[in-house]
């Protein structure tokens, strides 16, 4: 069987079926070179003295290991003296980060989310990289964070790379998903699997059930049948996944199916959800809509979200297109009801 790297991957998306142009080409070309980089480092682990806190927190108020701020740097160096970008926005910035005057400047953006579940990195358990990639709208001078505010529909490239038994980057660029592994031995990411599909049914759910006392009804509802298992109205038996690195379950459900669900909670009932809209929720549906899949935020599909600000939160279900649409049913039946019902007396 031929082996086809990345490069040439993307070479024949530019050039045979026209889909890319030269400086997207590039870009993601980029990207997955500073995604080695990131591989590297977290496979020295306790070796590389990349282990443990920064004793920093960004601008979510979280404390980021030694390795969120490494992947940060890895990706903005690599990619600011390209030419094909005009800025970069990541989860560990509190705001966009212009391309120096310096370098010439490119029409496309970049977010990222550096190194996802990050909780997971002193245990040894799977992280990753996700990106995404929009286009500068208007031929304005300059970059502002309101340049970054599209829904994800607006997307030209999405994707991530997961740092597990092996280091797999898996990208859409609108036509499919492909997935690439790196070969170590040559270091370059060799295509291996093409036209991802997730499977429109499952019997597999992907939710910290902690918090369940904390979901609103739609989302216990579907928990509770899930559990209930054969003796219970979906009359089969489901298992339970949880990793706690969006990355690695997601990836798991591209692979063999199945839903994840980060939904609101009432602990923090003012935010809409836990995971950021930009940086997570946006490239990991149009992954998951480009392999036949679905993502929602319980009411409304997630690429079509017009963002507020650059770091706004979102309730996340996605993955196996019946079973998101099961959930997203639930909420729009306690929506109908609460609006069927009379107004209460003050």
């Amino acid at each position: 069987m031929k082996r086809i790297s990345l490069t040439q991957y993307l070479v024949e998306q530019q050039r045979e079926h026209g889909r890319i142009p030269s400086q997207l080409r590039l870009l993601i070309e980029v990207v997955a070179r500073a995604c080695k980089r990131i591989a590297i480092s977290v496979n020295k682990g306790a070796l590389g003295d990349v282990m443990g806190s920064a004793d920093t927190e960004n601008v979510q108020g979280e404390v980021q290991k030694k390795l969120d701020v490494i992947s940060n740097e890895v990706l903005i160096e690599a990619n600011e003296w390209g030419g094909h970008l005009a800025a970069m926005a990541s989860e560990e910035m509190d705001t966009i980060h212009l391309v120096p005057n310096r370098y010439p400047q490119g029409e496309y953006l970049l977010l990222f989310d550096p190194l996802d579940g990050s909780s997971n990195i002193d245990v040894n358990v799977s992280i990753g990289t996700i990106f995404s990639v929009l286009r500068k709208v208007g031929h304005h001078h300059g970059v502002s964070e309101q340049d970054f505010l599209q829904p994800g529909r607006f997307q030209a490239a999405a994707g991530y790379c997961i740092y597990g038994p092996q280091t797999t980057l898996v990208l859409t660029v609108g036509d499919g998903v492909a997935m690439f592994t790196l070969d170590r031995e040559t270091g370059s990411f060799v295509l291996t699997e093409e036209n991802v599909q997730i499977p429109a049914d499952t019997k597999e759910f992907a939710v910290n059930m902690s918090n369940l006392r904390h979901w609103a009804p739609p989302v216990k509802r579907y928990i509770e049948e899930c559990l209930a298992g054969k003796d219970g109205p979906r009359g089969k038996d489901f298992n339970m996944r949880w990793i706690a690195s969006m990355v690695a379950d997601v990836h798991r459900i591209l692979c063999r199916g199945g839903i994840f669900m980060y939904p609101w909670d009432k602990r923090e009932p003012e935010k809409a959800g836990k995971l950021r809209l930009m940086y997570e929720a946006n490239p990991m549906a149009f992954l998951v809509e480009q392999a036949g899949g679905m993502a929602t935020n319980g009411h409304d599909r997630i690429m079509d979200l017009q963002p507020g600000k650059l770091h706004e939160r979102v309730s996340v279900i996605l993955g196996s297109k019946n079973e998101v649409q099961r959930v997203t049913d639930y909420h729009r039946d306690t929506g109908a009801e609460a609006a069927s019902q009379p107004a209460q007396a003050a």
